[in-house]
């Protein structure tokens, strides 16, 4: 009976304590069943006191060892919660400063903003201010070149004027200072006639209305003598003189050589001037140039007689004959160049 009451208190105790199997040095492991059943009361109590200080230790440990990861928990929660602050505390700051480059660069891009308007403002104006220029400048030059072109009518219109006013004029180039002394400047003419066209000096009809001397205005630095001119009473008895002129070629006074030519303008002798070059060309070619009264060219081509007043005229009908165009390629080239470096010029001045 005894043995049975202490196999029954065995299993109840083994059932409560539910000793793990893999704990070692346990007062219950020291012992087989057989054994545990077989002791007196005393020696169950001893043994039960032992295997209750080795529960107790056995918990005291684990509690310590529980504390201690209770409070390494502790001090790693205390440690993130500081690190959370921190974080927290510079993410504040961070929103802090982003907040105010934000606000910064709002105002950055406003006034960026107001100055391209600002300027697109000024770029307007400036656009508005340069087209009513460009206008002014326009008007300007049309200005110009109304005012240009009505110099060159009133030119042309005083040249006429002064050629109608000289048409009937001859000017004598060459004859010496002094030597109408004696004589006079009609009596140098007389003289002229008789010794080159004894024809014309028996004309009784040749009357001479005026004579004096004038400065060479084209020259003003060349030494000659200043030319004589002369004013006869009618163009017909002028133009019969230069004709016989331009037959003897040579004319002279008294064995040395003079010349006798038409008395024009300035510009209208500027003008016959221009024609050199191209008459020349013509010349050569047989195309029977001639300058005519006051300035228009005269030439043979294709067997019909052409005359032009200006170059552009000339420029024009050369275009429309492949043949005279190839004769006065060289020369109308040429000219061209010296107009336009002579525009140049203008420009500069």
């Amino acid at each position: 009976m005894p043995s049975n009451k202490h196999r029954n208190r065995g299993s109840k105790i083994n059932d409560d304590t539910m000793i793990p199997p893999n704990k070692q040095n346990t007062p219950s492991q020291e012992y087989e069943d057989d054994e545990i059943e077989e002791m007196q009361d005393t020696d169950f109590k001893k043994f039960m006191i032992r295997t209750f200080r080795s529960f107790q230790k056995q918990i005291l440990e684990l509690q310590k060892s529980l504390m201690d990861k209770i409070e390494n928990l502790s001090r790693e929660n205390e440690i993130l919660r500081k690190s959370q602050n921190e974080t927290q505390k510079l993410v504040e700051q961070e929103s802090v400063i982003v907040k105010r480059n934000q606000n910064e660069m709002k105002s950055s891009i406003d006034q960026m903003t107001n100055t391209l308007e600002s300027l697109k403002n000024r770029m307007g104006e400036a656009e508005e201010r340069i087209s009513d220029l460009e206008d002014r400048t326009q008007e300007n030059i049309q200005s110009n070149q109304r005012k240009e072109e009505e110099i060159r009518n009133l030119k042309n219109i005083v040249g006429n004027l002064q050629d109608t006013i000289k048409k009937t004029n001859i000017r004598v180039l060459g004859v010496p200072e002094g030597m109408e002394r004696e004589k006079g400047l009609e009596g140098l003419f007389s003289e002229i006639l008789a010794e080159n066209f004894p024809g014309l000096e028996k004309d009784r009809d040749i009357l001479v209305q005026e004579a004096h001397r004038t400065p060479n205005k084209h020259d003003q630095k060349r030494s000659s003598p200043q030319h004589v001119v002369i004013k006869l009473t009618t163009v017909k008895h002028k133009e019969k003189i230069l004709k016989c002129a331009r037959e003897k070629r040579q004319i002279t006074l008294r064995g040395s050589p003079i010349r006798l030519t038409a008395d024009f303008s300035s510009e209208t002798l500027q003008a016959r001037r221009e024609w050199r070059d191209i008459a020349q060309v013509l010349r050569e070619k047989n195309c029977q140039p001639r300058i005519l009264y006051p300035a228009k060219l005269s030439f043979v081509n294709e067997g019909e007689i052409k005359t032009f007043h200006s170059k552009q005229k000339l420029k024009d009908f050369v275009a429309t004959r492949p043949a005279l165009q190839k004769i006065l390629k060289d020369v109308l080239h040429s000219e061209t160049q010296k107009h336009g470096h002579q525009y140049e010029r203008r420009e500069r001045k």
